[in-house]
């Protein structure tokens, strides 16, 4: 994991003179101060200690599990306050707690402006102003007011209500609103296709949803016709009140005209108050194995699961700040900003276009919003994290020699002093200080979900950002509870031990050669059982039968298809998954996640699909290659051409197959794992394409359709 050293020696010894003295001085300080009260007077160990010690064990003594926290080995925890059961009364609680403190902010537009780009292509830009907040008083009054004006408008409790709309302030009002009125919020994705969005919405029967002007514009304008039981949208910006060229029969409402409404006198009306056991949300899945699925999930499933994510966050308080910009319809998001509502945090909002100081939205010169906010949590999926990774990386290689000699013996140094439980204070102020601007300088916690995170880019991330990285493992199904690694545990490659409010067990795979009795591991498909478990599908009875399951003592279990292995200390590593394993024609099992995993540390590499067919006996590969490497590889061997005339050329395709092969055999993969073929992309895979998610995961059976020339071609025309 250590970074390469190829320095003059005299440079190096200097170093390491000067690491050791400081060492010697600041030792005794740092070993003392690792010690730390607990609230009855005892002590922790220091980190290294801490990490070591067993996470979870299992209940009944069977390699198999269950397995619990050990906190938690006796009862699974299922609230964070007395008497809080519904999400409605975890606002009202915070609102109560921290009436005036900040609560909801959105960054003022100053100026909006086209830039013209080297290429030709032109993109918005806009300068952004400071964040406008709401306290929690004024978006508990927001949000009554608008169930009140939903209400008004015809909305029934226990009836279901859609909102598509992008992250943003009025999402969560809009979400509060639900939950306080008993209205079954349908979640889809902004960036969900028509024909996902008409399933969404025929399938939940809505008669009202909540938007913005540019996803009705964009993306549902053009469907509202194959929706014909809609009769209102709310649209949540203050936009024009009269709408031409929509179809006759629907209402077009702003939020702040329903919220007007439902702040009169007359509509005033007794709001029959949602039980822990009604539904809350019915969250669509992104559809990266087919048609989106709808979650049902109810008031006690979230609760459950935003208690055991809160317990891992130690001193969570009102003085941190959270940056939200996932999509909320994801329940990574959701569940991390309900976590932030029900401890008084306040949240600012963002989006990836305008998220740092050089993102493609904001004006050269001008400020993201990290830089403004300066957040203290952060949750983001690998997919974002990676791409910091690469950048930072290929400013270190742009550096001078002095410059990059001092950042590569600090990095090392730091991975040393990390492995051994102690900080490095000096070093983050004097190296890694400008690293760690670029998520504003205050980060303390980063929550990684979604997907796995690979251990060069959670050490990266560790040493640069100078903040733990709690990597999580979670599903829809779960309200994204299951585990989340303790943030002085600095191992990589696992997802820590499961939450306080569920437990884990292992099911025997033969098929796949995985069971309980493996040594020196017990491995299987991962099963997560406990009260955040969710209701199931959504009108999907054979489906639920499949992956849900009730026990003898009244549990609700669900099977992820995933395969994982409890390690000594009760951590879970995840190293397999049921739908990407494939057996090739000579009979060895190929895991593709693993493949593309290992694969996309590659600097060569933005993304890459592994594909493999059970009728061949070799892997192929959809690459996207990053720009700059592969210019200065067709630039090392003297190939021109565009862009897309690169990416198309035999030659090229070649040479990056050698440096992946290269990449591969490093990373200890099997030869019959190694892709043996591939074809390059020209075009980034983002949500907007149909590629991938919203979290950014593969959607294969997209991605076969569109390279299913290529697939022909790399098999030999079959």
């Amino acid at each position: 994991m250590k970074l390469k050293e190829d320095l003059n020696p005299m440079l190096l010894l200097l170093f390491h003179l000067m690491v050791s003295i400081y060492t010697i001085i600041t030792f005794l300080p740092s070993y003392l101060l690792s010690w730390v009260s607990q609230p009855d007077g005892g002590f922790y160990g220091s980190e290294e200690e801490r990490a070591k010690r067993v996470k979870a064990r299992s209940v009944e003594g069977c390699p198999e599990g269950p397995y619990r926290a050990v906190s938690a080995t006796k009862r699974l925890v299922t609230s964070l306050h007395p008497g809080v059961d519904t999400l409605d009364k975890v606002f009202e609680y915070a609102a109560t707690r921290f009436p005036h403190r900040d609560c909801l902010g959105t960054r003022e537009v100053i100026s909006e402006e086209d830039e013209q780009q080297s290429n030709g292509k032109v993109f918005k830009k806009v300068v952004l102003g400071e964040y406008r907040w709401l306290s929690y008083q004024e978006t508990l009054t927001a949000a009554t007011q608008l169930g009140s004006g939903l209400a008004s408008l015809g909305q029934r409790p226990k009836t279901n209500i859609a909102i598509f709309c992008e992250t943003r302030a009025e999402w969560i009002i809009a979400a509060q609103a639900c939950f306080m009125y008993n209205f079954p919020l349908v979640t889809l994705y902004s960036t969900l296709g028509g024909p996902a969005i008409v399933h969404g919405l025929n399938e939940t029967q809505v008669t009202h949803i909540i938007t913005s002007k540019e996803l009705l514009e964009t993306r549902l304008k053009a469907i509202l016709i194959e929706v014909p039981r809609l009769q209102h949208i709310i649209v949540v910006e203050n936009t024009p009140t009269t709408w031409p060229s929509y179809p006759r029969g629907i209402g077009i409402h702003n939020m702040t005209a329903v919220q007007k409404l439902g702040a009169r006198p007359e509509n005033a009306r007794e709001r029959k108050q949602p039980l822990p056991s009604d539904i809350a949300v019915i969250m669509y899945t992104s559809g990266s194995t087919g048609i989106p699925k709808g979650v049902m999930i109810s008031h006690s499933n979230i609760l459950a699961g935003i208690t055991g994510m809160a317990q891992r966050i130690p001193n969570l308080c009102e003085e941190d700040t959270y940056i939200g910009y996932l999509p909320l319809a994801h329940v990574l998001e959701l569940s991390a900003e309900l976590v932030c509502v029900s401890h008084g945090c306040r949240i600012g909002y963002s989006s990836p276009q305008t998220l740092a100081d050089q993102s493609t939205k904001i004006k050269r010169g001008s400020k993201g919003d990290t830089s403004v906010l300066q957040p203290t949590l952060m949750a983001a999926v690998p997919e974002i994290m990676d791409r910091i990774y690469k950048n930072v990386m290929n400013k270190v290689e742009e550096m001078n020699c002095v410059q990059r000699t001092l950042f590569i013996l600090a990095y090392n140094y730091k991975l040393e002093q990390l492995a051994k439980g102690y900080s490095t204070p000096l070093c983050d102020r004097l190296v890694f200080r400008k690293v760690r601007s670029l998520l504003g300088g205050r980060t303390r916690v980063l929550l990684s979900g979604g997907a796995p995170l690979s251990a060069a880019t959670q050490r990266f991330m560790n040493v640069c950002f100078c903040c733990p990285v709690g990597q999580g493992y979670g599903l829809t199904e779960t309200c994204g509870a299951g585990t989340i690694s303790e943030l002085w545990d600095y191992s990589t490659g696992r997802v820590g031990g499961p939450l306080v409010c569920c437990e884990i067990k292992l099911k025997d795979w033969v098929e796949g050669g995985y069971r309980s009795t493996d040594k020196p591991h017990p491995r299987g498909e991962i099963l997560i059982g406990g009260p955040n478990i969710t209701m199931g599908y959504y009108k999907k009875e054979a489906k639920n039968q499949e992956d849900f399951f009730v026990d003898e003592n009244g549990q609700r279990w669900f099977c992820t298809g995933d395969i994982g292995e409890f390690q000594e200390d009760g951590c879970l590593k995840i190293i397999d998954r049921k739908k990407d394993l494939v057996k090739l024609q000579a009979g060895e099992y190929v895991s593709l996640g693993k493949v593309e995993a290992m694969l996309k540390n590659c600097p060569l590499i933005d993304n890459i699909c592994a594909y493999a067919n059970s009728d061949e006996i070799y892997v192929i590969g959809f690459v996207v290659p990053n720009q700059k490497h592969l210019l200065a590889l067709a630039d090392q061997y003297g190939i021109r051409g565009s862009w897309e005339e690169l990416c198309n050329s035999k030659a090229m395709e070649e040479l990056v197959l050698k440096v992946i092969t290269e990449a591969a055999l490093t990373a200890q993969l099997e030869r019959f794992e190694i892709p043996r073929k591939i074809c390059l992309s020209p075009e980034p895979w983002t949500p907007e394409t149909g590629l991938v998610t919203d979290a950014f995961k593969l959607k294969r059976k997209e991605l076969k359709t569109r390279y299913q020339d290529d697939i022909e071609r790399m098999y030999g025309g079959k």
